[in-house]
């Protein structure tokens, strides 16, 4: 399995990067637009999804772990490919996603192309725990607090890390106020 390359990127269409590598192989991988914006240089390294079908070998490029996580947490769900996730991936930044995911607004999914209601609600109610990996800051003590609070209050992780993603606070008082009145 391939989970990621490294190369010179000798042609950037909108939802596809070729990439040449040193041993003179040229992979053609799919990008979402913010990806292939992004790209400015020359030579980059792409974190890869592959799938491989019966009559496909397909990979799937990002320059973020967080849109790549989205991608595959994404493509999961029933009823959605891979060519919806990746629309998902270009219209919505993986902050744009959680906050939609945590706040339960279907409204923000139906924007994306080939997204109707149906498929936005199945969205809320299956990923509804997903969080971004760079979603807490670890470097935040008052948030590390007011995680470790919250939990000893009984609350389930992965709901405190959806909802301190979301809270505005400084003080660890100030986020464990504000947490707490979006746990109830």
């Amino acid at each position: 399995m391939i989970a990621a390359i490294e190369g010179k990127v000798v042609k950037k269409e909108p939802a596809f990067v070729y990439m040449k590598t040193l041993g003179g192989i040229t992979y053609k991988v799919a990008v979402s637009l913010h990806c292939s914006a992004a790209i400015k240089q020359d030579i980059i390294e792409l974190r890869i999804t592959q799938i491989i079908r019966e009559d496909a070998n397909l990979l799937f490029g990002f320059l973020d772990a967080d849109e790549q996580r989205m991608f595959e947490q994404l493509i999961k769900l029933n009823g959605i490919g891979t060519a919806t996730a990746l629309a998902i991936c270009s219209t919505l930044t993986p902050e744009e996603f959680a906050k939609a995911l945590v706040a339960s607004d279907a409204n923000t999914f139906i924007k994306v192309p080939g997204i109707g209601l149906k498929s936005a609600k199945r969205i809320l109610v299956e990923l509804g725990e997903f969080v971004l990996e760079s979603g807490l800051n670890a470097s935040s003590k008052s948030q590390t607090e007011a995680k470790l609070a919250l939990e000893a209050l009984g609350f389930k992780s992965e709901k405190i890390k959806a909802v301190l993603f979301t809270c505005k606070g400084v003080t660890t008082q100030e986020i464990i106020k504000e947490a707490l009145s979006k746990l109830q």
